[in-house]
């Protein structure tokens, strides 16, 4: 068993670590304010192979492994959370699809563009407003075969990337009689004629990603754009966010790391009673705890990530890993606050932010609750 990076992936961790100190962290709060996504450092993601962590080389990206691309997400999320998830939603949730499913054909019409980001973001539509974790029975969004196309409609919500994305893989109904084979995955262009990106979300936290409901009127697409055989549209689904929850596993890693690092500063700058507050046992702990979690989320992130690039069945541990990262970053971004106090409490300082944006990860791509049926799940035999 080892636990040290190779010397490779340790160069990938501090060439991502100096892009995101350099581009994106100064500007977090900014763009957090304004609710923009940082255009200009997405611009610059390409060439580092930011955009292609789930492509493969062939296709323009990356070709890094599983915990490389873990890696790169943590990074992100240490400098901005809305970024990290608009990077995540992007690689793991736009890319992935075609990368797994789309045919020889599929992949060289569109990996390319999303790996240099010239084309814009990916984005996965599946999320509708009667459906969340519900897919095989709340899915309204409806796909039939005319002539040569498919004719959509229905709608979605909290879309990510969904106004910057020139592609938007759609969970669609293609079998009006129900059941798990009554789903498909299409790719609907984002200028498609009667498809609506409705205005952005107003959040409480990650505002630097957009956020979009979507509705499709009659939007006609080529029948080649169905991703895979007709009908494998949920088992593709629940494939791909196996893999995003190791993402938002990591990128909440990444957001809890930058508040421990805001309140051990902090701590040791604060003088209360005669002496820094560091030296208080109650502040202590809160810090010990802070790194122990964080160890522990970031060695169940690599274990799930390293069991899929070894090609094993990871549903389990990608579940334990997002439950136990994400419930980890909420927890160490309070306490962050409450190290800081009434500054921790403060835009002036960052934990806020950070706060804010941890709150959605327990609740994104797969709610804690939906964790633990998961790992409940594995744990009892059901299937």
């Amino acid at each position: 068993m080892e636990f040290n990076l190779t010397d490779e992936q340790r160069m990938w961790q501090s060439a991502v670590h100096d892009f995101c100190e350099r581009e994106i962290k100064p500007n977090a709060a900014e763009f957090d304010a304004s609710a923009q996504l940082n255009q200009e450092a997405f611009r610059k993601m390409g060439p580092l192979g930011l955009l292609g962590l789930n492509i493969p080389e062939a296709y323009g990206g990356a070709g890094v492994d599983a915990i490389s691309a873990a890696i790169a997400i943590e990074e992100c999320g240490w400098a901005d959370g809305g970024t990290a998830l608009s990077v995540a939603a992007h690689n793991g949730l736009g890319c992935t699809p075609i990368a797994q499913y789309g045919t020889e054909q599929q992949k060289e019409r569109w990996l390319p563009g999303l790996a240099s980001g010239e084309g814009g973001l990916g984005a996965l539509a599946l999320t509708e407003p009667a459906a969340g974790s519900d897919l095989v029975g709340g899915i309204q969004t409806k796909a039939k075969k005319d002539g040569d196309s498919w004719v959509i409609n229905g709608s979605k919500a909290w879309i990510t990337n969904a106004s910057y994305a020139p592609l938007i893989v759609t969970l669609c109904r293609t079998d009006p009689a129900g059941g798990s084979k009554s789903l498909s995955l299409i790719v609907v262009p984002g200028y498609a004629k009667g498809l609506h990106i409705h205005p952005q979300e107003k959040k409480m936290g990650v505002r630097a990603s957009p956020t979009h409901a979507l509705t499709y009127e009659n939007v006609r697409v080529p029948l080649d754009h169905l991703l895979g055989e007709e009908g494998d549209g949920l088992y593709q689904t629940l494939a791909i966010l196996d893999g995003g929850r190791i993402s938002i596993g990591a990128l909440s890693v990444g957001l809890a790391r930058a508040a421990h690092e805001e309140s051990i500063r902090y701590a040791k700058e604060r003088v209360a009673f005669g002496k820094p507050i560091a030296k208080r046992q109650a502040i202590q702990w809160m810090i010990a705890d802070a790194a122990c979690r964080i160890d522990a989320a970031r060695l169940l992130v690599y274990k799930a990530a390293w069991m899929k690039e070894r090609g094993e069945f990871f549903n389990r541990e990608a579940a334990i890993a997002k439950l136990f990262a994400t419930e980890m970053a909420e927890e160490v971004s309070r306490n962050a606050i409450q190290i800081l106090g009434s500054y921790g409490y403060s835009q002036e300082y960052p934990v806020e932010r950070i706060y804010r944006d941890a709150r959605l990860m327990t609740i994104g791509e797969g709610t804690s609750e939906v964790q633990r049926m998961v790992i409940a799940k594995r744990e009892l035999g059901d299937e």
